[in-house]
């Protein structure tokens, strides 16, 4: 057999063990390997190029050196999880960066992190004064996590007591200006529904590249063609402006009549529309 022949055996031998050893050892993205599968990782890379050129020593001598390799990141995946002793040794733990704005130069040192890496992990997270900073760790895959002083964190829908819609994921029922049937049916809706839509936007099936449909029943389009605007639905917004002024009708009749009873009858109805607003509100003005 001729030399080359045999490198490109061994090498497509090599490349298929290695991916039969890579779903062993698992799905982990590279800033999240361990130092062993780090270190397993370069020395089974490095077997299997050995493994592809060595034309003296049997082929089966390498496959059995990266099994070993391969298998020992398991064996000590799984011991880990049995011990939290073992796991801190493998893992290695967070260390404590900032705390309450002051930073822990010994802990800075024990990670060998200047100042300047510190503040461009920092700036990578939006903060630029270490003041504003209330913990800041080095997790143990390397990225630094930030927890601002709660003065300095953005104001939420919930610090402000405001009820918000529940977050939904928006279904694709045009694709390439085709109709997605089964998006439609998740969402209870059909194609005339979605024809009655493109006809009030003025839009062509087959210049849709892409129509998602949200949570509130509204389609969104994406046309091939960039340059032309296609308003947002205005149903919604339109709805909430209609109610917000029946309300406001109901006050002011209330204002305006002269009879008690029905002045009462009004108001009962201007309170009972206002918290009806204030329900739907989330969903109105998103």
């Amino acid at each position: 057999m001729p030399e080359w022949i045999n490198i490109v055996i061994r090498s497509v031998v090599a490349l298929v063990y290695l991916f039969i050893l890579t779903k062993l050892i698992g799905k982990r993205q590279i800033r999240q390997l361990t130092y062993i599968e780090y270190i397993v990782g370069i020395s089974i890379g490095s077997i299997a190029a050995f493994m592809a050129t060595d034309m003296d020593g049997p082929m089966f001598h390498s496959l059995i050196a990266m099994t070993i390799f391969a298998l020992f990141p398991v064996l000590m995946e799984w011991l880990s999880l049995k011990s939290k002793a073992i796991r801190n040794v493998v893992e290695g733990q967070a260390t404590i960066l900032i705390k309450d704005g002051k930073i822990l130069e010994d802990n800075l040192k024990k990670e060998r992190l200047t100042t300047e890496d510190l503040m461009e992990q920092l700036r990578m997270k939006n903060v630029f004064r270490v003041a504003d900073v209330e913990f800041a760790l080095m997790e143990t895959s390397g990225e630094v996590s930030v927890l601002l002083k709660s003065q300095h964190r953005p104001v939420t829908p919930q610090d402000l007591d405001l009820p918000v819609a529940q977050a939904e994921e928006p279904q694709a029922v045009i694709m390439d200006g085709n109709i997605m049937d089964e998006s439609l049916a998740n969402l209870g809706l059909n194609r005339n529904w979605v024809r009655q839509e493109l006809q009030k936007a003025g839009v062509a099936l087959e210049n849709v590249f892409l129509g998602q449909v949200d949570r509130a029943g509204q389609l969104y389009l994406d046309l091939y063609d960039d340059k032309i605007k296609v308003a947002p639905p205005q149903e919604l917004k339109l709805t909430y402006a209609l109610l917000k002024k029946c309300q406001a009708d109901l006050e002011m009749f209330a204002l305006s009549t002269k009879n008690k009873r029905t002045k009462q009858v009004y108001e009962k109805d201007a309170e009972h529309l206002q918290r009806v607003i204030d329900r739907m509100k989330p969903l109105l003005t998103q």
